[in-house]
C-alpha cells in the first residue's frame, strides 16, 4: 500500500464559462459548480491544484487530423454560414454546435488530460483528476456526441510513452466509442465500457460482440446494459469484470472516465445509479494502487454531476464528505435540501440476473482468449512536446499578449484556489 496518494487536480475556470446554446443539454457550467463544491469541502487543501496548459495544435494532431484541427481553430459562429460543406464533413451542427471560444475550450480540457498523463508519467503524482475531460465520442476527423477533441485518446497516447499497457474504463451511460475505435487494433490499450445498448440509444455501438480486431482482438470489452440498472447489479458486475481484467491484462496505468449521465434522474440517461453506487466504482479502481487518471464525461442534470464528482474527488482522497453541502457560490442550485444525496430513480430494472450472467460469461470467455498480458519492446521514450520560447522583443508590440492571457498559458505550481484568491470568485453564473 502507498502511504498516502499524491493527487494532482486540474482546473481552469474559463472552461466552465463557455455556452453550447440555449437548448443544448451540455452545460460546462457544471464544472464551476463541481469546483466550488471541492473548495467548500476544503478538498483543495489535500491536493495540488494546477491550471492546465492549453494544448497546442501539434499536440492535438497526435490523434486528430490537421485539417479538422485547423477548421475548429478558424470557425466562429459569425462565419459558420460560409462553410456548410465543412460543417457537414466534420459533423458540426445541432449536437456539436459552433460557439464562441470553442477552440480554446478544446485546448483547455485536452490540455488538462495531457498534463495529467505527463505528471503520472513523471511520477509526480499517483492520481490525476481532470473533471473537464472525458469527451470520449470525438473521432480522428470529426466531432460527435458533444465532443470535439478526444482528450482521453491524447492522454492515453501520452501514457503509452512510459507504459506497456494502459487500461481504459468507462462508466458513462453512453458507449466510449471514440476511445475504443482509436485503439481497436492494438493490444497495448484495453478498453472496457459499461453502457446502455439498444433501442437506438446513442451512439449505437458497444455490443458485447465488439471485441477488437487484428492485434487488438479480445482487447476491447463491452458490457451492454438495459434501462434501469441499479447500484447492486451494476457494482457487482463492475467489480467482477474489472478484477478479472486487471488480473489478466496487468496494466501499468488506468484511465477512468466517470461520466455522470449514468446517475438516476439524468436528463439524457436511463440508469438508476445513486452517487454511492457510481462512486463505489471509483473506490474499487483506486484500490488496485496503480497510477490513475480520472476524468469526467457526460452528465446533464448539472447539480447532480457536481455532487457526484465532488464525492468522487473525496473518494480519491479517502475523505468521506458530510451530506450537508457547505455554503458556496452555487449553493442555490442544491435547493431545497442542500444535501449530496440525490433522489432514487424509479425506472424498472430491465437487466435480469440471467441477462447479466450471460454478459459476464461472454466477457470472461473473451478474457480467457488472452493467454497472458502482451509484452512490449519499449523503445527510448520520446520527449514531451518541445514548446518554443517566444522572444518578446521580436514580437510586434501591438500583438503582445496581455498579462492575464500569459498567466492563463502557464502551468503554475503555486496555483491554489482558495478564499479571496480564487479566480472564479467574480464569475457570474452562466
Amino acid at each position: 500500500m502507498r502511504s498516502k496518494d499524491r493527487i494532482s487536480y486540474f482546473y481552469d475556470g474559463d472552461v466552465g464559462s463557455v455556452y453550447f446554446g440555449p437548448n443544448h443539454p451540455m452545460k460546462p457550467h457544471r464544472l464551476c459548480m463541481t469546483h466550488h463544491l471541492v473548495l467548500s469541502y476544503e478538498l483543495h487543501k489535500k491536493m495540488e491544484i494546477y491550471r492546465p496548459h492549453k494544448a497546442y495544435p501539434v499536440e492535438l494532431a497526435q490523434f486528430h487530423s490537421e485539417d479538422y484541427i485547423e477548421f475548429l481553430h478558424r470557425i466562429t459562429p459569425e462565419t459558420q454560414h460560409l462553410f456548410t460543406n465543412e460543417l457537414e464533413k466534420y459533423n458540426l451542427g445541432d449536437d456539436c454546435p459552433v460557439f464562441d471560444n470553442l477552440f480554446e475550450f478544446c485546448q483547455i480540457y485536452a490540455g488538462g488530460t495531457i498534463d495529467a498523463a505527463r505528471r503520472l508519467n513523471n511520477q509526480l503524482c499517483d492520481i490525476a483528476i481532470n473533471w473537464a475531460g472525458g469527451l470520449h465520442h470525438a473521432k480522428k476527423c470529426g466531432a460527435s456526441g458533444f465532443c470535439y477533441m478526444n482528450d482521453l485518446v491524447l492522454g492515453i497516447l501520452e501514457l503509452l510513452k512510459y507504459h506497456a499497457r494502459v487500461l481504459y474504463i468507462d462508466i458513462d451511460v453512453h458507449h466510449g466509442d471514440g476511445v475504443e475505435e482509436a485503439f481497436y487494433f492494438t493490444d497495448r490499450v484495453m478498453t472496457v465500457s459499461f453502457h446502455k445498448y439498444g433501442d437506438k440509444f446513442f451512439p449505437g455501438t458497444g455490443d458485447v460482440k465488439e471485441i477488437g480486431e487484428r492485434e487488438g482482438k479480445y482487447y476491447a470489452i463491452n458490457v451492454p446494459l438495459k434501462d434501469g440498472i441499479d447500484d447492486s447489479s451494476f457494482t457487482r458486475l463492475f467489480k467482477t469484470i474489472i478484477a478479472k481484467v486487471v488480473e489478466t491484462y496487468l496494466p501499468g496505468v488506468i484511465v477512468l472516465q466517470c461520466g455522470a449521465d449514468s446517475l438516476a434522474g439524468d436528463r439524457l440517461g436511463c440508469f438508476n445509479l445513486s452517487i454511492d453506487g457510481h462512486s463505489e466504482c471509483v473506490r474499487f479502481v483506486k484500490k488496485f494502487n496503480l497510477p490513475l487518471l480520472v476524468t469526467g464525461g457526460g452528465g446533464y442534470t448539472k447539480e447532480n454531476v457536481a455532487r457526484c464528482w465532488a464525492v468522487e474527488t473525496g473518494a480519491l482522497l479517502d475523505t468521506e464528505l458530510p451530506n450537508e453541502i457547505p455554503d458556496n457560490e452555487y449553493i442555490k442550485y442544491f435547493a431545497p435540501d442542500y444535501s449530496l444525496k440525490i433522489p432514487n430513480g424509479n425506472l424498472e430494472n430491465l437487466n435480469s440476473k440471467s441477462y447479466l450472467g450471460t454478459i459476464k460469461m461472454q466477457v470472461f470467455e473473451n478474457l480467457r482468449c488472452i493467454q497472458h498480458a502482451p509484452s512490449v519492446q519499449m523503445q527510448e521514450v520520446p520527449p514531451d512536446f518541445y514548446i518554443p520560447d517566444f522572444d518578446e522583443d521580436e514580437q510586434n508590440p501591438d500583438e503582445r499578449v496581455d498579462q492575464h492571457t500569459q498567466d492563463k498559458q502557464i502551468q503554475r505550481d503555486d496555483e491554489y484556489y482558495e478564499g479571496d484568491n480564487d479566480n472564479d470568485q467574480s464569475m457570474d453564473d452562466a
